[in-house]
């Protein structure tokens, strides 16, 4: 079972259908393990977004062909891609690298991911998730703009 932030114990959310089968394709191309990491991490950002007051339907695309989650009917949030590190059997979760995203991931957990530049978090498939920062950075992420507007 999944944890709410506030402790209690949530049942575990149906995974959401794949919006395409273009993207349900590039899921399919990787080998198994692979595919279960990329899969969680696109579980982590769709309860992440329903967890989140605002953020409101995530679009799932492809960007570069990459999984790509947006916030296009709030706009409250910045693009979130996901996808296997080439030539490695690490996962990725890809921010816009015009943000301060990454490095306010760095300063709140230096010791929690791999990092890769000021673009992306580095997750290796044989470890287990840190999901109670992941779902943070992710937050982050998905309201960025919204935060951005704040503070003008």
């Amino acid at each position: 079972m999944a944890t709410r932030r506030n402790g209690n114990a949530a049942p575990a959310r149906p995974r959401p259908a794949f919006s395409s089968p273009a993207i349900a394709a590039v899921f399919n191309q990787h080998p198994k393990a692979i595919r279960a990491r990329l899969l969680a991490l696109r579980r982590l950002i769709f309860e992440t977004a329903a967890d989140i007051d605002g953020v409101g339907p995530l679009e799932e695309t492809l960007k570069w062909k990459q999984p790509s989650y947006l916030t296009t009917a709030s706009g409250s949030g910045s693009t979130i891609r996901i996808d296997r590190i080439s030539d490695t059997d690490d996962c990725a979760l890809y921010f816009n690298c015009q943000t301060n995203l990454v490095e306010t991931f760095q300063s709140l957990y230096p010791h929690d991911f791999g990092y890769g530049g000021n673009r992306s978090i580095h997750l290796p498939i044989d470890s287990d998730l840190p999901e109670p920062a992941l779902r943070h950075c992710i937050g982050l992420a998905l309201t960025y703009h919204r935060s951005k507007r704040k503070s003008l």
